[in-house]
């Protein structure tokens, strides 16, 4: 029973290893560029002047231009363009270390997490890799397309972002699910693993 259960651990940190460098693949090469859409310079600068003077009293958050919570915001909201921002009033590197070392412990976490619910629902390699891409398909349908439903967001970035965490996720359950397979017998019918 130790052995499978060093497995799993070991299995959740190299999937969460991968889910990282995938998610690196799909957000810090060139790659990243797919899902965005570029105003120009001076486009780009107005409008940070314009976040600058109407946001910064109120700070960093998210914020839903216009406010559709009065009947002027509603009307104005019907009319477009409307924008959802994810503001920061102090601004990061584009390159941000600490983020970086944050996502891996997180993608590591993911991993080991994703691990051991594979470990405590699934009993071979093929029921773990079906419970894996299920369990990833269903993390990004709801979350991430569900933005582009419910809330008219751009389907572009959407699809791409749901695609760079499906390809993660599932990278990082079926790593999992290999590596706790180990060369273990099979257990005589009647026997559970526990």
């Amino acid at each position: 029973m130790e052995g499978i259960m060093v497995r799993t651990i070991l299995g959740g940190l190299l999937g969460g290893f991968a889910l990282y460098i995938i998610g690196f693949i799909f957000w810090g090469t060139p790659l990243g560029a797919l899902a965005f859409h570029r105003a120009p310079a001076e486009a780009s600068a107005n409008l940070q002047a314009a976040m600058a003077q109407a946001l910064n009293a109120t700070g960093t958050g998210v914020y839903v231009v216009p406010d559709p919570a009065t009947a002027q915001g509603t009307v104005l909201f019907g009319k477009g363009p409307i924008a959802t921002i994810f503001y920061n009033s102090g601004g990061y590197p584009v390159t941000d270390g600490s983020a970086l070392i944050g996502g891996f412990v997180l993608a590591l976490v993911v991993g080991v997490i994703i691990a051991l619910a594979l470990r405590f629902t699934a009993a071979d390699f093929g029921s773990r890799a079906r419970v894996a891409v299920l369990f990833a398909l269903a993390a990004v349908l709801w979350p991430h397309v569900g933005q582009a439903v419910f809330n008219h967001a751009p389907w572009g970035y959407i699809l791409y972002l749901a695609l760079s965490d499906f390809v993660g996720l599932a990278a990082a359950g079926l790593i999992a699910a290999k590596l706790m397979e180990g060369k273990t017998a099979a257990l005589p019918v009647g026997d559970t693993v526990h």
